[in-house]
């Protein structure tokens, strides 16, 4: 059984990424892209799904220890691990380094004190844990070949097989370095070079080093910021510059339930945001880099703007589902791909348009193809913000008039309106103006509960939508505006859990819901952080930083958070690490510093 999503490390070389357990256990990986078929699929399934579990040696009746301490090394993606055992205290480090031609994943025992028994056990099992490979040796190296894929693995220990696994058992002793890496390389080519995990171990830690120095934030929140910068870093795949969600599918938003969804792919609104924190906070490389990757994937079509892509820009994400895998906690089914690719979510058009005028603003380098772009998804606008759309949830059910959708046309509208006033562009000034105005008013109208004092999800409804805390900071109202405060309060009436964290929207149970689906969620992070937010441009700067300082609290002692908190469970759920929650836990603790709203 995998263990609890908190429980989970995330090391990666921003092309995939692996999660490690608690008892030394890769319960997930990847190769040779976030997206691609998994070779440890134990995390949605069993161990016959394929894992590789590294840690002191265990009775065969007895779970695996755990380990008794665990960190990153400095601010890096390295992890180690240490074990308090009976014979002695063993260290195990964790890393993949940044990528100079075939994926690794090295793990380095070395031995601490007294004189431990250790044991890895290696499943490998390609296509999400349904294809068991052919594993032979290859001029002393062993070596996982099906199909497309071979994983070559090279340690100093010895092997044998045994069930359909790769195991070593071995003893370490004080100073002793035991090194094990997986190297995945096309069937058809030739072998992998030999691993040098010492040499790799150091050019990784410079990496890491080198690039948290490029970090301007040096406020009171400065190690929550830092790592969930590294956090967001190794979400970024590197060839391209697209930003995947999350590295995981199917981790469920409700545990046992079926709102499992595959996040191993670019949302355009996630990685506008994910843009604005690494601007604000000194990443400009990653910023153009992210621009360049949206130019490409939405070249030739911009009108027809899609809501995510593949992290190279394919637009063809079907969406499938793997019987043969039973589910995190059997939360069933595991899906692959993502069905919510064509919605009309008319919001994204305001979140691109928000990003590009950021890095306008901030003094990217101009890119007249970038300004183009926004010309004309404003063009698109001007005859579509009128429809009902899927909204930022992605709702399954019927289109609506969702507020926060047609906030965010205004807002797209109102930013290329500054654009063309910067003398950046040119467009029909005051056509546009005359469009930025009916938006807000057709809004202020119809999305507007004038007896609650509150806006409402969607035209004509009486349910409340956490995205209407996004109003202020958009700038469609000011803080200070009565209906503002008005739905902040209202939110926190009707969508606060009993420990203040903020849920997305009302769901119905057993019952299908305005989503589309049965079942209910946990408070979603992201939410929680806009709550915060607002809550300090409204002038409660006290209950902001403790709101702030209590979802703090909820990462894993890694600094680490999953998509949601699951306040009856008291854990967390949903794919992980969540790209949608380390921004806003960014953007709020620059919120907060600059007001000084913060203790100590």
């Amino acid at each position: 059984m995998a263990g609890r999503i908190e429980d989970y490390a995330l090391i990666g070389d921003m092309q995939t990424a692996a999660l490690v357990c608690r008892d030394g256990t890769v319960d997930w990986l990847c190769l040779p892209r976030f997206d691609s078929h998994a070779i440890f699929a134990g995390l949605l399934g069993t161990e016959e799904h394929g894992f590789w579990r590294l840690g002191p040696a265990h009775a065969a009746d007895a779970k695996p220890p755990t380990a008794a301490r665990r960190s990153y090394r400095g601010d890096s993606l390295i992890l180690e691990s240490e074990w308090d055992t009976p014979r002695g205290t063993v260290r195990v480090t964790d890393f993949m380094p940044p990528r100079d031609g075939a994926p690794q994943l090295i793990r380095i025992v070395e031995g601490v004190t007294g004189r431990v028994p250790m044991r890895s056990a290696l499943r490998m099992r390609f296509s999400y844990g349904r294809v068991v490979p052919w594993v032979h040796k290859h001029e002393g190296r062993t070596v996982a070949v099906a199909g497309p894929d071979s994983v070559w693995f090279d340690t100093e220990a010895e092997t044998y097989g045994k069930a359909l696994t790769t195991y070593a058992d071995f003893t370490v002793a004080p100073g002793d370095r035991i090194a094990f890496t997986i190297s995945w390389q096309p069937s058809h080519k030739q072998p992998p070079p030999l691993p040098e995990p010492e040499a790799s171990l150091e050019a990784t830690e410079d990496f890491w080093r080198e690039w948290v120095e490029h970090c301007t934030y040096h406020g009171p929140y400065r190690e929550a910021v830092v790592r969930s910068l590294i956090t967001l870093k190794a979400l970024t795949y590197a060839p391209t510059g697209g930003i995947v969600a999350a590295p995981t599918t199917s981790l469920p938003e409700d545990i046992g339930g079926v709102r499992n969804w595959d996040y191993r792919y670019t949302w355009l609104r996630d990685a506008a945001i994910t843009l604005s924190s690494l601007l604000r906070t000194g990443y400009r490389e990653e910023a153009r880099a992210w621009r360049e990757w949206l130019l490409r994937a939405v070249a030739g079509d911009p009108e027809n703007l899609q809501i995510m892509y593949g992290i190279a820009g394919e637009r063809e994400l079907g969406e499938a589902e793997l019987d043969w895998l039973p589910g995190y906690e059997c939360s069933a089914p595991v899906r692959v791909g993502n069905g919510a690719a064509h919605q009309l979510q008319l919001d994204v058009y305001g979140e691109v348009t928000e990003a590009l005028h950021l890095g306008h603003m901030t003094g990217l380098a101009r890119n007249d193809y970038a300004s183009l772009l926004q010309l004309k998804l404003i063009r698109y606008l001007e005859d579509h913000w009128q429809e009902p759309d899927e909204g930022i949830w992605e709702v399954r059910g019927p289109r609506r008039h969702f507020v926060h959708s047609k906030v965010m046309a205004w807002v797209a509208v109102d930013r290329t309106i500054k654009l063309i006033e910067s003398g950046d562009a040119d467009g029909p000034l005051e056509r546009w103006k005359e469009l930025r105005d009916d938006i807000h008013r057709d809004v202020c109208e119809k999305g507007y509960d004038k007896e609650r004092n509150t806006f409402t999800q969607s035209y004509g409804s009486q349910e409340l939508d956490a995205s209407l805390l996004l109003i202020p900071q958009m700038g469609f109202l000011p803080p200070d505006d009565k209906r503002v405060i008005g739905t902040i309060e209202a939110i926190q009436r009707e969508l606060s859990t009993p420990d203040g964290f903020i849920l997305r929207y009302p769901t119905e149970g057993d019952r299908e819901g305005v989503d589309g689906l049965p079942g209910d969620e946990g408070a979603f992070l992201a939410c929680s952080f806009w709550m915060a937010d607002d809550l300090a441009m409204i002038g409660r700067v006290d209950e902001a930083r403790k709101l702030f300082e209590k979802l703090l609290a909820l990462r894993n002692d890694l600094g680490l958070l999953a998509e949601e908190w699951d306040p009856r469970l008291e854990r967390q759920v949903g794919n992980f690490p969540q790209a949608f929650s380390h921004v806003p836990l960014i953007d709020t603790a620059l919120r907060l510093t600059a007001s000084g709203a913060y203790g100590g």
